[in-house]
């Protein structure tokens, strides 16, 4: 999975997604050279529910559809 900055250039390309003792562990590449391990703690994880709305849960329902791969507007 990759994301991508607004002028569409990739910013980070996820390449693994693993449960580990702390957490979830996200490994990946910044910017297409420098290699990374995040852990999502259970903490953070609860703490980014604030970002969950309605309107997000249907931006992301809408992405599955779409095949132009152009980012949905906010």
């Amino acid at each position: 999975m990759k994301l991508f900055t607004p002028e569409h250039s990739e910013l980070l390309e996820i390449t693994d997604i693993a449960p580990c003792d702390e957490g979830i562990l996200i490994c990946g590449t910044i910017m297409g050279a420098m290699p990374m391990k995040a852990v999502l703690t259970p903490a953070e994880l609860r703490r980014g529910l604030k970002f969950a709305s309605f309107g997000l849960g249907l931006a992301f329902i809408r992405l599955l559809f779409r095949r132009d791969g152009k980012a949905v507007r906010p």
